[in-house]
């Protein structure tokens, strides 16, 4: 979105220092920074204002700075979080109303992928990119959105109470999916009430002309139809969006019919895992809302294409399957993920690389659990940097697996900070 460095200025209560130049789009990274864009330096482990010199190297046409202007075109602020968020109201405000914000302990990001091919259908639809999902997330994607967007789909994670509602501030979402409420970021939120809680400030921001999507099938967010002013539209088993008639092919990929209150349309799913059917019912449920014909949304979803290191199938050069699933891990996407694997075909063994699930309020319990499950689908578990799955850790997860023949299966899955992805790629290029 090409907006002038006065007007981000001015939205932020900054002091603009240099020329009035064109902005397009922003990054916090000099490393995906593209020329034109507003850097944003962040303060965490790293100060990205010693990276200002590189980002105007790199081709920023401005930047947000709460040091002295170090020459270019400088909005000088107090805080540089605090501004970008201001910034992302002002593109937020240059956006139509169909915007759609997605949250929930699990699915998010899939969702949001599938929802973004069903609207790009009929809406030339901008969304988040990867996890981009947090306070810095948000208002990098409505600063991205190209001049003339139609639609724009937001993820939005949280990790404690009132983080969804300071990202509906931003985004001003019309439209809200919930997919779940899970066991994720327990250790932040506290019980399952709390999470859903947290996941129900999305609805609450909702406006009475809004809709709110909820999986008919999750207790706790069914739940939350009581605490929003918008339409309700349901999806799931016992949702008005579900699905029928579901079957997968030997790559895992579903396919089924979709019934709603626009009519049934057959669907053919690219993405890869039975899991995900619940996730296109919830896409094409916030597509139809947004005024998708049904037919266009359901060939929108077939051509939809998920975030990297989801479900990712692919074969070794002795032909056995690996199933890189390594973004994140939780006790629902385990199960899940680990379930995929036992349904994939062949006779052969099928292992499990799996590392640490993080920010569990009762973690050892949680990890026994996903042990178990493996257990009884007749799945061999090679934990990584963690004892918490029976098994002491592999030092070399590799070796651990050994040698693959056509008929094997290997799933690698752990959450983000563990980095599996490597394992991943050496189990494919050995």
């Amino acid at each position: 979105m090409r907006l002038r460095a006065a007007a981000l200025a001015a939205a932020c209560g900054g002091a603009l220092s240099g020329a009035d130049v064109e902005v397009d789009g922003a990054s916090n990274d000099t490393r995906s920074l593209r020329p034109g864009q507003l850097f944003v330096p962040v303060v965490a482990e790293r100060d990205g204002h010693d990276f200002i010199p590189q980002a105007l190297a790199g081709g920023a046409a401005a930047y947000l700075t709460a040091r002295p202007a170090a020459g270019g075109t400088a909005i000088v602020v107090d805080d540089t979080a605090a501004a970008l968020l201001a910034c992302g109201r002002l593109a937020r405000s240059s956006l139509p109303e169909r915007v759609v914000g997605v949250t929930g302990s699990v699915g998010k990001t899939s969702v949001k992928d599938l929802l973004a091919a069903a609207l790009a259908g009929r809406w030339r639809t901008a969304a988040s990119e990867r996890s981009f999902n947090n306070e810095l997330g948000v208002p990098i994607t409505l600063l991205g959105a190209p001049d003339g967007t139609e639609a724009v789909v937001l993820e939005m994670g949280a990790r404690g109470a009132g983080h969804i509602r300071r990202l509906c501030a931003v985004g001003g979402p019309t439209v809200g999916v919930v997919t779940s409420v899970a066991a994720v970021h327990t250790e932040y939120f506290g019980s399952l009430d709390d999470v859903a809680a947290g996941k129900g400030e999305l609805v609450e921001s909702l406006p009475s002309s809004g809709t709110a999507v909820l999986n008919a099938d999750d207790e706790r967010v069914a739940a939350m139809a009581g605490r929003t002013a918008a339409r309700v539209l349901t999806y799931g088993e016992r949702g008005e969006v579900r699905s029928e008639g579901v079957v997968c092919d030997d790559e895992l990929r579903p396919s089924f019919r979709l019934c709603t209150p626009w009519g049934d349309a057959s669907v053919e799913l690219a993405v890869r895992g039975l899991h995900q059917v619940a996730n296109a019912a919830a896409a094409a449920a916030a597509a139809l809302a947004c005024g998708v014909a049904l037919d266009v949304a359901a060939a929108g979803l077939g051509r939809a294409e998920l975030s990297p290191l989801r479900m990712d199938l692919r074969r070794t050069r002795t032909g056995a399957l690996v199933l890189n699933d390594t973004y994140n891990a939780n006790p629902t996407s385990m199960a899940a993920a680990l379930r995929s694997l036992a349904a994939l075909p062949g006779s052969g063994r099928r292992l499990a690389v799996l590392g640490p699930m993080a920010e569990l309020a009762e973690p050892a319990e949680a990890h026994a659990e996903v042990a178990a499950l493996a257990a009884s689908l007749g799945v061999e578990v090679v934990p990584v940097a963690t004892d918490l799955y029976g098994p002491a850790p592999a030092a070399d997860p590799v070796a651990a697996v050994g040698s693959l023949g056509r008929d094997d299966a290997v799933l690698v899955k752990a959450s983000r900070a563990a980095r599996l992805e490597r394992v991943a790629e050496a189990l494919l290029s050995g």
